[in-house]
């Protein structure tokens, strides 16, 4: 079982609850919360950094002369403050993979397949971009554009001559490449496809008693898929389908999430620079920061806009900023209460350590 398949599983298993938009909501706060010790390892990081910045810069300025003696001093300073500067990056690199495979989990034919026409509150499908050219899965008829191309699943049901029963799942080698349109794609005209023997996996003997082949193929544009009825003629797997034209449509509430995502990522963002309100940060570092944390959010909001987002995968990201707020508040509460009780064990130990002086008659 590949990454993929068991991502859908949990979000099969997730959606009972109340849908596939639900089960992705409860997927990422399932994937947050397992990293939260990472998330308090992320903030600690920041907040160590934002107190040892001045510090950090006096080391610069003193030995900007001599490179390699500043890297030495600054080696000396980290491991005497016990800080790993690249501690704060650990969570962000092991969420791009996590990320990756939502990403991809989303946008595969076996969810589209199995959820992609789910909606969920103003989302009418979890499977749509901001312009698509979408059409209706398994209506018969397939809904094309002038340039479409086409894949089919990773297995087919596979029917024999002197064999009564079908074979189910046999594995389809390079779905992304099986299926092939014969001729010219006229959208409104019927479309032929044509499927090598060689790309299913099966011994060559099966090959040769192959008499028909149910195949999903899946418009790779618009996403819809449509189960054929494949007929054998000589070593290649034939099929004829109606098609209809599709226009390219303009998915608002698609765009309202994409607004949803900016704004839930600045207070993401507003929260972490809350951490260095109470703490002493070198001014340009300061400034840098804000900077950054407002150049960040517009620059992922124009990449969405530009790049097809899924709807499902823009609900994870608002899912996961609203996470990243309230984990960041709660966990610098905590973070706070430390640094205070460790003033008031030193406040302690001053007081008891003191000694009293009498005053001269």
């Amino acid at each position: 079982m590949d990454f993929t398949t068991l991502t859908i599983d949990i979000l099969k298993a997730l959606s009972i609850i109340g849908g596939y938009g639900i089960g992705i909501i409860l997927l990422t706060i399932i994937v947050r919360a397992a990293m939260w010790p990472l998330g308090v390892s992320q903030q600690r990081s920041m907040r160590t950094m934002q107190i040892l910045q001045p510090k950090m810069k006096a080391i610069q300025e003193r030995y900007k002369s001599d490179p390699q003696k500043m890297q030495q001093k600054m080696m000396e300073f980290y491991k005497e403050h016990k800080f790993n500067p690249m501690a704060g990056c650990f969570p962000l690199l092991i969420q791009m993979p996590i990320f990756i495979l939502l990403y991809s989990t989303l946008m595969s034919p076996q969810f589209i397949q199995m959820a992609g026409d789910s909606h969920f509150l103003f989302i009418n499908r979890l499977d749509a971009t901001l312009k698509t050219s979408a059409g209706i899965s398994h209506d018969g008829v397939l809904g094309v554009s002038k340039y479409d191309t086409f894949m089919t699943g990773k297995t087919a049901k596979v029917y024999f001559k002197d064999i009564d029963e079908p074979m189910d799942n046999v594995k389809i080698e390079k779905p992304q490449k099986a299926v092939e349109v014969q001729g010219e794609l006229n959208p409104g005209a019927e479309i032929d496809f044509k499927i090598s023997l060689d790309n299913l996996g099966l011994k060559f003997s099966q090959l040769e008693q192959i008499e028909k082949a149910e195949i999903d193929v899946m418009d790779v544009q618009t996403k819809e898929t449509e189960l054929v009825n494949f007929e054998r003629k000589d070593g290649i797997l034939t099929a004829t389908i109606p098609t209809k034209e599709v226009k390219t449509s303009f998915h608002y509430d698609v765009l309202l999430l994409i607004i949803l995502f900016a704004l839930t990522m600045v207070l993401s963002q507003k929260a972490m620079m809350s951490m260095g309100k109470n703490v002493n940060q070198d001014p340009a570092q300061a400034a840098m920061q804000k900077s950054m944390n407002t150049f960040m959010p517009i620059m992922l909001t124009f990449t969405f806009v530009i790049i097809p987002i899924p709807a499902g995968v823009l609900l994870y990201l608002i899912a996961s900023n609203c996470f990243q707020v309230v984990q960041t508040i709660i966990i610098n509460k905590q973070l706070e209460a430390e640094d205070k009780k460790k003033e008031e064990k030193v406040s302690d130990i001053d007081l008891a350590d003191a000694k009293q002086i009498k005053e001269k008659e």
